[in-house]
């Protein structure tokens, strides 16, 4: 599911239609990510956005990168920008556009390495009743990330490349692919390729923090220097989410599902969860809405939801200064 700046900025370049008849997307564009986000290099630091405030599609990728990056990593860009069918986007008649369509691409979703705040359903759970929305994440500092996919646990960007065909793309169902198109990358090829270029998406500078991920306190106000304290101390932040990159590589449970009793809400039945991979915190203002499936709107909201799920007993105070902090990041 796309918001509309997405849809229309294909629609512009490409004349590919990704708005669905079935359902629209529940969010206004004041709760989403920048849009289009910048595209930061971790080769190339010094470029700073080499997006030029441009969406990248399969029209202008080469133009605004050749140079940049290698032309194996160019060669990765194609494919990420090269529509391939998928559950609800494809030339047939089991499909949610008006027209048949030649399907999405891997940075629709992660648009310029990013996000556009897109979801869908996640893919692992079963019954389809249980199946839960999922928000897409972010793309930069891939390189730097050990497990991949909020529920399954990839160990490799090569396998979270391979498998979101099969996922993300048909929600898991090899049958239905097969009869609407899937597109199955060659392994020791072209998704060695596509991983090499997620690689390269690097973090949006964060001027007040050194090299061990801490704020320089020349740079820093009183309140974010009191959230830094705070997050590794008190509101115990950093036990899942430690500096430089803010992440741990693990699954954990938050047992959110304490505080209710499963139910279905207009034909979702609301169980627990389960462990869901720890995101990185980096460059985390400039990726609402938050947590996993979405559900908290703002940075404020986050600390709220975190400060009562896990009893932290901070005061509204200390929540503004966590906030302050994490703006940082």
């Amino acid at each position: 599911m796309f918001p509309s700046t997405q849809i229309d900025a294909i629609k512009k370049a490409e004349s590919r239609d990704l708005q669905r008849f079935d359902v629209d997307f529940d969010l206004p564009d004041h709760l989403t990510p920048e849009f289009p986000p910048p595209v930061f290099l971790s080769n190339r630091p010094e470029l700073g956005d080499v997006s030029q405030g441009q969406v990248l599609t399969i029209k202008n990728y080469f133009e605004l990168l050749n140079g940049k990056v290698t032309p194996v990593q160019l060669e990765g860009m194609r494919l990420l920008l090269t529509p391939q069918p998928q559950q609800q986007f494809n030339p047939t008649a089991d499909r949610k556009v008006a027209e048949a369509s030649l399907g999405v691409t891997c940075l629709d979703c992660h648009v310029n390495g990013h996000t556009n705040a897109a979801f869908h359903l996640n893919p692992d759970t079963r019954p389809q009743k249980n199946r839960f929305r999922i928000d897409t994440v972010s793309l930069r500092g891939m390189f730097n990330q050990q497990i991949h996919g909020s529920k399954r646990s990839l160990r490799s960007i090569e396998d979270f490349t391979q498998f979101e065909q099969r996922t993300a793309y048909f929600d898991g169902d090899h049958v239905t692919a097969a009869k609407k198109g899937l597109f199955l990358p060659d392994r020791s090829d072209q998704v060695s390729m596509m991983a090499q270029m997620q690689n390269m998406f690097d973090f949006p500078p964060a001027p007040k923090l050194d090299r061990y991920g801490k704020l320089i306190p020349e740079k820093a106000t009183e309140q974010e220097l009191k959230g830094q304290e705070l997050f590794f101390g008190k509101a115990k932040c950093a036990e899942c989410h430690p500096a430089p990159f803010y992440l741990d590589n693990q699954m954990h449970d938050l047992q959110v599902s304490r505080f209710y009793e499963p139910k279905t809400i207009r034909d979702h039945h609301d169980v627990a969860a389960g462990p869901i991979k720890t995101f990185t915190l980096r460059g985390i203002k400039d990726s609402p809405p938050y947590l996993h499936d979405g559900r908290l709107m703002t940075l404020e909201d986050t600390v709220a939801f975190f400060n009562l799920v896990m009893q932290l007993k901070l005061t509204s105070e200390e929540q503004q200064s966590l906030v302050a902090f994490m703006r940082c990041l």
